[in-house]
């Protein structure tokens, strides 16, 4: 069977896509290839998922036109300025190297199609959220390749690449703040006699339904908010204390400071 798509490392990130590509029967095993430097890693990934793996990316480069860019953006420049790593204007490549701009990329391969994507931490497990900017050259085939790819690992969202940076703040670093938002949830849990363990899986469900009542239940969060809060209940004093410590004010000042640096780092 031919190979469909390809990855130039396999770190976590691309170890999840894999997977996720594979559990949703996107593509078979045997349609899969990817690179890594270390005998570790390409024998773990074989032993993990079943695909070949190969040291080198230009191994990989000439057995399919679908290629995702998975390594650290220093690694960039070396991968095709001293390994000599050729794509043409019939690859697709796909990158999640964290800031590093279409620009940039289309420098080292100016013939080939671009996509430039933001993941989340959340696609380890399958819930990832990913915003991605599509070059001017990319095709409605394209398009589809890019969506079939990254709905294996979950939500995708196009924006044009100047909104990649607000992409960082609410989707890229935003697990970490809900993360927090957990383990205070934790704590409280304790404090008041539950177990750890009973604390953790109340708290995340919680998260996750929460989620999910947002993309689904066509509400907006105002009137969700409202709908938990019944006048004189629990929830109500709740919100209220939330709101004299002004909680949505501070999410919004840290999305701020992330955007802030991920601005700064576009430019070094």
């Amino acid at each position: 069977m031919a190979v469909k798509i390809g990855f130039i490392g396999a770190g976590r990130m691309a170890g999840a896509m894999i997977k996720g590509l594979i559990a949703k029967n996107v593509y078979g095993p045997e349609e899969i290839v990817a690179c890594a430097p270390t005998k570790e890693t390409r024998d773990r990934m074989t032993q993990e998922t079943g695909i070949r793996m190969f040291d080198k990316a230009s191994d990989i480069a000439g057995l399919t036109d679908v290629l995702v860019l998975a390594i650290k953006p220093k690694n960039i420049a070396p991968l095709f300025l001293e390994e000599g790593v050729e794509l043409t204007g019939d690859h697709l490549l796909i990158s999640i190297a964290a800031g590093v701009k279409i620009k940039t990329l289309k420098s080292y391969v100016p013939d080939s199609r671009i996509v430039r994507v933001m993941p989340n931490h959340c696609c380890m497990v399958l819930e990832g959220a990913a915003g991605y900017v599509m070059d001017e050259t990319c095709t409605d085939r394209d398009r589809e390749t890019v969506k079939t790819v990254l709905s294996a690992i979950g939500l995708a969202e196009e924006v044009r690449e100047c909104d990649l940076d607000a992409v960082t703040g609410i989707c890229g670093s935003s697990p970490a703040f809900l993360y927090m938002a957990a383990q205070a949830l934790i704590e409280a849990g304790k404090k008041y006699g539950l177990t750890e363990e009973q604390s953790k899986v109340l708290a995340a469900q919680s998260m996750i339904g929460a989620g999910r009542m947002v993309l689904e239940s066509g509400m907006t969060t105002e009137q969700l908010i409202d709908g938990v809060c019944s006048p004189g209940g629990t929830t109500i004093e709740g919100v209220k204390v939330l709101r004299e410590e002004k909680f949505e004010e501070a999410m919004i000042h840290c999305v701020d400071a992330t955007v802030k640096r991920s601005v700064e780092m576009g430019k070094e």
